[in-house]
């Protein structure tokens, strides 16, 4: 791993964020049996969307098998963009030109949103704007990303095409293209899913954990959950939000669960001034992906691997960190970093890069989630928005996209 030192005291199998401060979320026992509006079970970062929106007008009870922000969260390597897995005008191929349109307006909103909410709870969890810069790879070519670059301009979206000169000159890389987007964002998910639970928290919602959730019966008036704790929760509506576990019982066409792999670099890291500022991910298969923390880390992802399983191989962690970092050195050869941590964890793809977010089919008063692709996190945004919506009596426009 040429220009890359490996420390004796690499922190292998560790999440950067797994040692970030302020991830306290006070959690309790289930004592007896409980009866709330809505039940969200998962206390992740879409969990805690979840239960941050609805707390505002509705008793919430958060129940997770495992603490707070444990599951795939704590694996994130948040990058929070609006670009879709698919560009977009391979996204209206696969459902529409008008709903590859409006699938993409409303992830660039929902990072608007994301913004908003942060700033409004005073959330500290080192969100920072971000461009983004989406580099020609062996999936989609230089010809391929700027016909994508004038698509998204012509809906609106922040978006420009760079061809290989422009490219090396702003940013010293050497591909036959790119596109440089605005609009996107970087921070730490643990933090902000601790600071978005708490928020539920002070406005009445409960979490309970560890509570496993053993069965669900619906009936015409709400949802009993039976938990290993032995004693039931009742709940009018119940949100499923297991990340990329599958609940029993849900549909998930086309999706499946991969292995992804990711590291971090120790702090202040010497890189391009530009890294600071910028998002980077390449359309190749697989894909590289990093961007730069606060506190000066390169973060680094890739080398996904189509099956579940395959991110529990720890002898495999090492190897997939030798190989990321030995991508990233030949696209910037200038930068020296040093491995601070190296992690794992399960992903979900689906074949529109799109979210499951729908009522989960044969069981009343109950939701699914599920936050497919790359963007999870602005998916949990997007969730809430739709699911609150619903609840309230209300529908979201957008709301059909994301039925499976």
């Amino acid at each position: 791993m040429t220009g890359a030192t490996i420390k004796r005291q690499l922190r292998t199998g560790r999440s950067v964020w797994a040692d970030s401060p302020g991830l306290g979320v006070p959690v309790r026992p289930l004592k007896q049996a409980v009866s709330v509006d809505v039940a969200v079970v998962g206390a992740g970062i879409s969990g805690a969307f979840m239960a941050h929106e609805l707390s505002r007008d509705h008793s919430v009870a958060v129940l997770d098998r495992r603490p707070p922000l444990t599951g795939s969260t704590i694996a994130s390597t948040a990058l929070l963009q609006w670009e879709i897995d698919l560009p977009l005008t391979v996204l209206g191929e696969r459902i529409g030109p008008a709903k590859a349109k409006r699938a993409y307006l409303r992830s660039r909103a929902a990072v608007d949103a994301l913004k908003r909410i942060v700033e409004a709870e005073r959330i500290v969890c080192g969100l920072k704007d971000k461009g983004s810069l989406y580099l020609a790879g062996d999936e989609y070519g230089h010809r391929a990303l700027e016909v994508e670059a004038e698509a998204r301009a012509a809906i609106g979206l922040e978006s420009e095409y760079l061809g290989p000169a422009a490219l090396r000159e702003r940013f010293g890389i050497d591909r036959t293209g790119a596109i440089v987007s605005q609009g996107s964002a970087s921070g730490d998910p643990a933090r902000l899913a601790a600071g978005l639970l708490r928020r539920a928290q002070a406005a009445g919602a409960r979490v309970y954990s560890r509570v496993e959730v053993l069965e669900a019966a619906s009936d015409p008036d709400g949802v009993t959950l039976l938990t290993d704790a032995g004693h039931a929760v009742r709940a009018r509506t119940v949100v499923f939000c297991c990340g990329y576990e599958f609940p029993k019982g849900v549909p998930t066409p086309g999706a499946k669960v991969i292995s992804t792999w990711a590291m971090a670099s120790k702090p202040r890291q010497r890189c391009p001034a530009w890294l600071r500022d910028t998002l980077v991910w390449e359309a190749s298969d697989p894909y590289l992906y990093f961007r730069m923390g606060g506190d000066g880390r390169v973060i680094v992802g890739g080398e996904d691997e189509p099956t579940p399983e395959a991110h529990e191989d720890k002898a495999k962690l090492r190897r997939k960190y030798r190989t990321i970092a030995a991508k990233l050195k030949r696209l910037l050869p200038q930068v020296e970093f040093e491995i601070d941590y190296s992690w794992a964890g399960a992903f979900g793809e689906s074949a529109t890069g799109l979210p499951s977010i729908a009522p989960v089919p044969d069981m009343d008063h109950c939701w699914a989630v599920m936050g497919f692709g790359g963007n999870g996190i602005t998916y949990s945004v997007i969730a809430s928005e739709v699911v609150a919506a619903a609840i309230r009596g209300g529908a979201d426009p957008d709301a059909d996209l994301y039925r499976p």
